[in-house]
C-alpha cells in the first residue's frame, strides 16, 4: 500500500481499496505491506547508497530549481547546482542520486524497447524529499525487491519512472523484474483519469458488469455468454484468453 505521502492520505483511503479489490475476486496471497510501516528498510537502502557515494545533499529549493532552462520528459530537469557541494550559508533540503550517460534499456512486455538517458532526459533525482518523506522511487524499488517481485503490471504513466527504478536496482545490487505498462484511461483533453480530474470512483455495486466493461475497454473482447457469470467464472476466461497484442504500443485509451 503505498501511503508514504502522508500528508496527503485520506483517513480510510487504504481500507476502501482493499474492500473494493475484494468485491471483485482480487485477494492478496500475503500480507498486505503499507509502506508508511517500511521507513527502516528505505533508510537502509538510502544509507548502501550514500555510502557508495552516489548520492549528494541539496540546498536547493524548487523556486531555485525552476530556474532551470533544460526541459526534460517530465518538466525541468535539475542543473546539479549542488552536485559538487553548496555554499555554507545554505542548509540541506532534500538528497538526491547523481545520474550519469550511461543508457538505461529495457523490454516492456507492451511499450517495447524502451531507452532513456536519465542524465539528459531526468537529470539528479530526488531520494528523500525535504519533509523528510522517502521518494516513490526508491520505496517501490525496496519493497519490490523485499517481496521477490517477478513481474510488474502497471499503468503507462509509471513507464518514464522504471529506468529510474532500474538504476536504483543496479545501484543496490536488486533485481529487475519483467514490466508491462498497460494503457491509461483519458478523459476527452486527454488527461488520466483521477481524484484531481474528478473522475468517477469504480463502481464496485456490480463487479460483473464493471469487470467486463473493463476487459472490453482493455481490448479483450469478453463474449456476451459471460453476461450474468460470477466473478470466477469470468476471471478465468480473462487470464486464459488475455491476448497482450491487443494493446502492444497503445499508452492512453478514451474513457467512454
Amino acid at each position: 500500500m503505498e501511503d508514504l505521502d502522508t500528508p496527503r492520505i485520506m483517513a480510510g483511503a487504504a481500507d476502501n481499496i482493499l474492500r473494493t479489490l475484494g468485491r471483485f475476486g482480487l485477494h492478496s496471497d500475503e500480507t498486505v505491506l503499507y509502506q508508511s510501516q517500511r521507513t527502516a528498510a528505505y533508510q537502509e537502502a538510502l544509507h548502501l547508497l550514500q555510502h557508495s557515494g552516489v548520492t549528494y545533499p541539496c540546498a536547493c529549493s524548487r523556486s531555485e530549481t525552476a530556474d532551470s532552462v533544460v526541459h526534460g520528459i517530465e518538466g525541468l530537469i535539475y542543473p546539479g547546482t549542488c552536485r559538487n557541494g553548496y555554499t555554507p550559508h545554505k542548509q540541506a533540503r532534500t538528497t538526491r542520486v547523481r545520474t550519469d550517460s550511461q543508457l538505461i534499456a529495457f523490454n516492456d512486455g507492451l511499450q517495447g524497447r524502451i531507452t532513456q538517458s536519465l542524465e539528459k532526459e531526468i537529470g539528479d533525482f530526488v531520494v528523500l524529499r525535504a519533509d523528510g518523506i522517502f521518494a516513490y522511487q526508491l520505496a517501490v524499488v525496496v519493497d519490490d525487491s523485499f517481496q521477490d517481485i517477478t513481474h510488474v503490471v502497471r499503468g503507462a504513466d509509471l513507464l518514464d519512472s522504471t529506468p529510474r527504478q532500474i538504476y536504483l536496482q543496479r545501484l543496490l545490487n536488486l533485481f529487475t523484474p519483467n514490466y508491462i505498462h498497460l494503457p491509461i484511461a483519458v478523459n476527452a483533453q486527454g488527461e488520466k483519469l483521477s481524484k484531481q480530474t474528478l473522475a468517477a470512483s469504480v463502481d464496485s455495486s456490480q463487479p460483473v458488469a464493471t469487470l467486463l466493461r473493463v476487459l472490453k475497454f482493455l481490448r479483450q473482447n469478453p463474449p456476451a455468454a459471460l453476461d450474468g457469470e460470477d466473478l470466477p467464472v469470468i476471471w478465468r476466461w480473462a487470464i486464459t484468453n488475455w491476448r497482450s497484442e491487443n494493446l502492444g504500443g497503445i499508452k492512453t485509451l478514451p474513457a467512454d
